[in-house]
């Protein structure tokens, strides 16, 4: 979810901030650049990849004993790494170099091609997918998708469970809000990479006022200045927490009753645009005052607008992950479930987190941060959209993803909604 450096994703420019602020009294730092959850589209019917990527893959393909293959880890000291681009942390002086992943490879002499590769959830699956439904190696041995992604591989029967024998980082250290999505009670097949939270960002000097409710967004002040996400997966769960529902456990009519919503303010001209990660340019242009955002992005954001705030709204925001998954048939699965622990070890998740800026998925990591000679490095450690405090995990959930039998309905409805 956080993209680093730069790049071009998805037709959304990820530009380098150096000196970004994570709050407008706290000394300049360099981050990395702009949000890794890109413009996610739903896949309904009509998509390129048919009746697979909406998860209507025959049940024959599905064998989950066939998800083991030989693991050549104890003699084939390497493994091959799926991530998004510009996704770990990197050397200042040489962007070649990413000290957590060096450091592994010189714990460990096992080798790790890493390879920045996934740009699209739906782009990545397909890619894989024959693959997987043949029943053949992907070549991959760890990859990271977001988990409504990793809902529909496990569903699939895609993806094998790790041995938390060896992880006991894991085991110790993952954050307890995280530990059993709906779709893989348990955690025993994914183990979240990075975490953030959807939410509101406005601009608290150019609205004059608040906004602290998902009702606020439908203020006659701003009509015609806010934006929704328009990827389904990204902007249902948020809508429907500001109707009053528990998002654990939402039904098709709470679906429903949200689209019901926001079809109207389309109509009334209270929304701009359904957008990607392009929120980012509009907001700070001023085109748009209040939108739907990623907390990450907020962060980064404030580096050059301090009055962009981030709201975790009164009737709660998502929780969300994208997590580190061992697809069927990988061939150095030891390794790779080594290599998941060694980035649950609290010094690692510290290092890591002060160069991502998003919620961290170990919350030990916080008081190695606070420990921290430097200031600014100390002064993460209290940053809330890095470490929630107990008040604002109140009001964070982890949505029930969209089932097999529910995404082709749900995608037509909200993608002839969004124009997608």
């Amino acid at each position: 979810m956080s993209g680093r450096g730069a790049a071009a994703l998805d037709g959304v420019s990820m530009v380098h901030r150096a000196g970004a602020r994570h709050a407008a009294s706290m000394p300049p730092k360099t981050i990395p650049p702009l949000s890794r959850r890109l413009l996610l589209r739903a896949l309904g019917a009509g998509a390129a990849l048919g009746g697979l990527a909406g998860c209507g893959v025959p049940a024959a393909y599905v064998r989950p004993g066939d998800r083991a293959a030989p693991d050549l880890s104890a003699t084939d000291r390497r493994l091959t790494w799926a991530n998004w681009p510009l996704y770990i942390d990197t050397d200042d002086e040489d962007a070649a170099r990413r000290p957590t992943l060096d450091a592994f490879e010189r714990r460990t002499g096992i080798a790790v091609d890493y390879v920045e590769e996934i740009n699209d959830n739906d782009e990545f699956f397909g890619k894989i997918s024959p693959s997987l439904m043949n029943r053949q190696p992907t070549g991959r041995d760890l990859i990271v998708v977001s988990d409504w992604m990793c809902a529909r591989f496990v569903r699939l029967g895609w993806v094998q469970e790790m041995d938390r024998a060896r992880q006991p980082n894991v085991a110790a250290h993952l954050d307890p809000q995280l530990r059993s999505p709906s779709f893989d009670p348990g955690r025993l097949c994914s183990v979240p990479w990075q975490s953030g939270i959807t939410g509101i960002a406005y601009n608290r000097r150019r609205t004059g006022r608040e906004v602290r409710r998902v009702a606020d967004l439908w203020a006659k002040d701003l009509k015609g200045r806010v934006t929704l996400l328009s990827g389904l997966d990204e902007a249902f769960a948020l809508l429907m927490q500001g109707n009053g529902v528990d998002i654990t456990r939402w039904t098709a009519d709470d679906f429903h009753r949200v689209c019901d919503q926001v079809e109207e303010q389309v109509r009334r001209g209270q929304i701009r645009r359904f957008t990607g990660n392009d929120y980012i340019k509009d907001l700070s242009s001023g085109d748009v005052l209040a939108c739907q955002a990623y907390s990450g992005d907020v962060i980064q954001l404030q580096a050059d607008d301090p009055d962009i705030e981030f709201v975790v709204p009164e009737e709660g925001a998502e929780l969300w992950a994208e997590s580190l998954m061992i697809p069927d048939l990988a061939r150095h699965k030891a390794n790779a479930e080594r290599l998941v622990d060694h980035y649950y070890d609290p010094e690692v998740a510290a290092e890591l987190a002060a160069w991502v800026t998003y919620v961290c998925p170990v919350p030990a990591a916080r008081d190695v941060l606070a420990s921290a000679s430097d200031e600014e490095t100390a002064a993460l450690a209290e940053h809330p959209l890095i470490f929630p405090d107990a008040r604002m995990r109140s009001r964070l959930a982890i949505a029930r993803d969209i089932t097999s039998g529910e995404r082709v309905e749900f995608a037509r409805r909200w993608n002839a909604m969004a124009g997608l």
